[in-house]
Formats: C-alpha cells, structure tokens, sequence
C-alpha cells in the first residue's frame, strides 16, 4: 500500500496534510515530538479507514531519525512520499541579540532536519526509483525577515535543499519540489503582524498536489502561495 510521511503532523498544516492523504486513500506516518496530540492526529487519520502510525521523533537529532526509519520502515515499508513539514519560530530578537543556542535550535529543526530525513529515507526510494520529497517553506524563503533571520535563513536553505536535491534526482522517476505558504492560520503565526491569509487545509491541498499529482516536469519547482 502507498504511503506517506509527514513531519511535525501533531497540528496545523502537518495534521491537514496528514488527513488530506488518508482522505485519498494513503496510509500515514506522522512524525513529531509531541506524543499526545501526534497520536490524536493518527487517530484521526485511522478514522479514515487507512492505517496510520504516530512516530515520537526530533527530526534536528540524528539517533531520534534513525530510530524512526527503521520504525516506519518496518511498519509499513518504503514511502512513495515524505512531506518535510516540521518547523519552529523564534521571535522577536535582532540578529546581535540572537544567542547561537537559539539559532541553533530553529536551524536544527527547519533544515537540519529535512536533510536528516531525506538521507534516512531516500537510499530506498532510490531503489524503488519511484517517489517524491514535498519541502515545507515559506514567504520567508523569499524575503529578509527583521527579529525572525534564523527562521528566514533556515526556510532559504529549504529551498536550496530542495533544488539542490531535484538536481541529483534528475532522469529518475523521483522528485523533489517546495511548497512556499505565506501567512497560515496557525499557532506559528501567533506573534506576528501578519493577519491569517489562507488555512492549513488549503496549504495541505497544494502539499498533495505536488505529491500526487504534479507532472515530473514540476521536479524543482518551488510553488508560492502568498494569498
């Protein structure tokens, strides 16, 4: 059966894309850190009628993958797709006021993160020769964010991973593309100035459209939707 992987799939447009999958009939692992709320997201799910496992994983920590691969691996096998979603914000301090722990920690999670996923997951999607790498990023991959840089930094890097990646993948049957949402209605845009322009359902529609049903020909592309 055709599954797929989300990361941070506890809330907001991780949990959206989840179900927006099992509502097309794939199963579903969902990645997170939160256990509690990252179980109740795959329950939901299985209410669907597809099989779902809830995996506890820091994705910026490189034994917590590793155990989580082999976890899903084991549970359900091979993913046709991984949706790089998790994510974290800090707010609020200029770049000489940002301590290198706090950099650190949005780096870890928004890119670190993705690139420790795709090196756990990909080596078999290789094999399979069949697949796709969904990248999470955002308005911010396109603009200088004043009091948020290590997230602006992070969320440019996404992009530069995913194209980087669409290259090596290039004359398979693999791709990898990046989804750029402005501002969503979730709790990551709490603290901003930025009114909600669009939900996490609308984002999770355009995660699966570059999942399922974007030609080959869209490998690279980084698809903005700022409202």
């Amino acid at each position: 059966m055709t599954f797929a992987i989300v990361t941070g799939a506890s809330r907001g447009i991780g949990r959206a894309t989840a179900l927006a999958f099992a509502r097309r009939g794939l199963d579903v692992a969902l990645l997170g850190r939160e256990g509690q709320a990252l179980e109740e997201a795959a329950e939901e799910v299985r209410s669907l009628d597809v099989r779902a496992i809830a995996v506890t994983c820091d994705v910026a920590i490189e034994g917590d993958v590793a155990e989580a691969a082999l976890h899903v691996k084991n549970a359900l096998g091979v993913p046709r797709i991984v949706v790089h979603n998790a994510g974290v914000v800090q707010r609020g301090a200029r770049i000489e006021e940002t301590t290198p722990e706090s950099w650190d920690a949005v780096v870890g999670v928004n890119l670190r993160g993705p690139f420790l996923v795709t090196r756990a997951f990909l080596p078999a999607m290789r094999e399979a020769n069949e697949g796709r790498m969904v990248f999470v990023g955002s308005i911010s991959s396109t603009i200088g964010c004043p009091g948020t840089a290590s997230y602006a930094a992070s969320k440019w890097g996404v992009v530069g991973l995913a194209k980087s990646l669409a290259e090596e993948l290039r004359g398979t049957r693999l791709a990898a593309l990046a989804v750029l949402p402005g501002s969503v209605d979730t709790d990551m845009l709490k603290g901003s100035s930025f009114p909600a322009l669009m939900t996490a359902e609308d984002v999770a529609r355009t995660i699966l459209y570059a999942a399922l049903d974007a030609p080959l020909a869209m490998n690279g592309s980084a698809i903005e939707m700022f409202g």
